[in-house]
Protein backbone atom coordinates (compact mmCIF):
# COMPACT_ATOMS: atom_id res chain seq x y z
CA UNK A 1 0.00 0.00 0.00
CA UNK A 2 1.19 3.51 -1.27
CA UNK A 3 0.26 6.83 0.34
CA UNK A 4 0.89 10.10 -1.41
CA UNK A 5 0.41 13.38 0.40
CA UNK A 6 -1.92 15.32 -1.50
CA UNK A 7 -2.73 18.48 0.39
CA UNK A 8 -3.53 19.56 3.73
CA UNK A 9 -7.39 21.29 3.60
CA UNK A 10 -7.47 24.91 5.31
CA UNK A 11 -10.91 25.68 5.98
CA UNK A 12 -11.83 29.01 5.09
CA UNK A 13 -14.42 32.17 5.46
CA UNK A 14 -13.38 33.22 2.09
CA UNK A 15 -11.24 30.89 0.40
CA UNK A 16 -9.93 32.59 -2.95
CA UNK A 17 -8.60 35.57 -0.17
CA UNK A 18 -7.00 33.51 1.97
CA UNK A 19 -5.67 31.11 -0.25
CA UNK A 20 -4.31 34.08 -2.53
CA UNK A 21 -2.25 35.33 0.72
CA UNK A 22 -0.49 31.99 1.65
CA UNK A 23 0.15 31.82 -2.24
CA UNK A 24 2.27 34.94 -2.31
CA UNK A 25 3.35 34.22 1.34
CA UNK A 26 5.05 31.47 0.25
CA UNK A 27 5.65 32.27 -3.56
CA UNK A 28 3.07 29.25 -4.65
CA UNK A 29 1.53 29.18 -7.58
CA UNK A 30 -2.36 28.87 -8.16
CA UNK A 31 -3.72 25.73 -9.37
CA UNK A 32 -7.50 25.45 -8.94
CA UNK A 33 -9.98 28.04 -7.87
CA UNK A 34 -14.03 28.10 -7.67
CA UNK A 35 -16.28 29.69 -5.65
CA UNK A 36 -15.89 27.55 -2.71
CA UNK A 37 -12.42 26.57 -3.53
CA UNK A 38 -8.58 27.92 -4.02
CA UNK A 39 -5.96 25.15 -4.17
CA UNK A 40 -2.53 26.52 -4.71
CA UNK A 41 1.26 24.65 -4.82
CA UNK A 42 4.58 25.05 -4.70
CA UNK A 43 4.95 24.02 -8.84
CA UNK A 44 1.66 23.19 -10.28
CA UNK A 45 2.82 19.84 -10.48
CA UNK A 46 4.27 19.42 -7.10
CA UNK A 47 2.55 18.14 -4.26
CA UNK A 48 1.65 18.79 -1.20
CA UNK A 49 -0.55 21.59 -2.01
CA UNK A 50 -2.74 24.13 0.39
CA UNK A 51 -6.58 24.08 -0.58
CA UNK A 52 -8.59 26.40 0.63
CA UNK A 53 -12.51 25.57 0.96
CA UNK A 54 -15.35 27.50 1.87
CA UNK A 55 -16.75 27.13 5.69
CA UNK A 56 -19.21 29.37 6.83
CA UNK A 57 -18.04 29.89 10.43
CA UNK A 58 -14.87 31.52 11.18
CA UNK A 59 -12.26 30.42 13.67
CA UNK A 60 -12.82 30.00 17.18
CA UNK A 61 -10.53 28.26 19.02
CA UNK A 62 -6.19 27.51 18.81
CA UNK A 63 -5.72 25.36 15.77
CA UNK A 64 -5.03 20.84 16.36
CA UNK A 65 -2.76 21.30 12.74
CA UNK A 66 -0.83 23.57 12.19
CA UNK A 67 2.19 24.59 9.81
CA UNK A 68 5.92 25.17 10.62
CA UNK A 69 8.39 27.34 8.35
CA UNK A 70 12.40 26.94 8.67
CA UNK A 71 13.55 30.09 6.86
CA UNK A 72 17.05 30.89 6.13
CA UNK A 73 16.35 34.15 7.98
CA UNK A 74 13.79 33.85 11.01
CA UNK A 75 13.67 37.81 11.88
CA UNK A 76 13.45 39.07 8.22
CA UNK A 77 11.14 36.25 7.57
CA UNK A 78 9.49 37.08 10.57
CA UNK A 79 9.23 41.02 9.44
CA UNK A 80 7.95 39.88 5.51
CA UNK A 81 5.35 38.26 6.93
CA UNK A 82 3.79 40.94 9.23
CA UNK A 83 4.30 43.38 6.35
CA UNK A 84 2.61 40.98 4.54
CA UNK A 85 -0.85 40.84 7.13
CA UNK A 86 0.52 38.08 9.63
CA UNK A 87 0.78 38.74 13.70
CA UNK A 88 2.53 37.46 16.21
CA UNK A 89 0.14 35.37 18.52
CA UNK A 90 0.64 33.74 21.90
CA UNK A 91 -0.98 30.01 22.53
CA UNK A 92 1.14 29.80 25.62
CA UNK A 93 4.24 28.79 23.88
CA UNK A 94 6.01 30.71 26.28
CA UNK A 95 9.72 31.83 25.18
CA UNK A 96 10.83 29.55 22.67
CA UNK A 97 13.45 29.96 19.42
CA UNK A 98 10.36 29.92 16.82
CA UNK A 99 7.59 32.03 16.58
CA UNK A 100 3.95 31.93 16.91
CA UNK A 101 2.01 34.01 14.21
CA UNK A 102 -1.37 33.70 12.11
CA UNK A 103 -2.62 34.37 9.00
CA UNK A 104 -5.74 36.86 8.24
CA UNK A 105 -8.11 34.32 9.48
CA UNK A 106 -6.57 33.57 12.53
CA UNK A 107 -4.80 30.36 11.49
CA UNK A 108 -1.86 29.81 13.41
CA UNK A 109 1.76 28.65 11.91
CA UNK A 110 5.39 28.80 13.47
CA UNK A 111 8.73 30.14 11.69
CA UNK A 112 11.55 28.18 12.98
CA UNK A 113 14.70 29.51 14.40
CA UNK A 114 17.70 28.28 12.76
CA UNK A 115 18.69 24.78 12.83
CA UNK A 116 21.45 23.76 14.79
CA UNK A 117 24.16 20.78 14.27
Amino acid sequence: MTLEWEQVIVHSVDPEALGQWWATALGWVVVHSSDDEFEIRPEPDRLPGLDFVRIDESKKVKSRLHLDFRPDDQDAEVARLETHGAKRVDIGQGDQSWVVMADPEGNEFCVLGQLRH
